[in-house]
């Protein structure tokens, strides 16, 4: 999965150790920038909490991630891991090409510009 925006908070790094070694850990918060921006929150581990400080708040990035949740007491975690983060917009002609090309093997992301209030579109909502 990609998601673009601009860093508006890093958290604090947060480190410990198991039997396996040592860990650390960095949340970040970014902000779509999409007609209804979200702000989604974004783990870097080991070697990623140095590649996330060659970037400051408020810059535009791209992150390449990896979603996953798992259950604990009945309740349902997401982590949303990056593995890849670069400064969106670098190569905006390469990227949007890449972008056309893998639509075939993926399914189409909604566009909620579309879906919200755009005319032409069936609303099925009761109000």
């Amino acid at each position: 999965m990609e998601i673009s925006g601009k860093i508006i908070k890093k958290l604090d790094v947060v480190t410990g150790s198991t039997d396996r070694g040592n860990w650390q850990k960095q949340e970040f918060i970014i902000e779509t920038e999409d007609k209804f921006p979200k702000k989604v929150c974004i783990s870097a581990w080991a070697n990623g909490v140095e590649d996330l400080k060659k970037f400051e708040i408020g810059a535009n990035v791209k992150c390449s991630l990896n979603a996953e949740s798992r259950e604990y007491n009945n309740r349902w975690y997401t982590d949303l891991r990056f593995w890849k983060i670069e400064t969106a917009g670098a190569n905006n002609n390469n990227s949007n090409n890449s972008m056309t090309s893998s639509t075939s093997q993926a399914p189409p992301v909604m566009d909620e510009s579309n879906e919200f209030g755009a005319e032409g579109t069936n609303d099925d909502l009761p109000f």
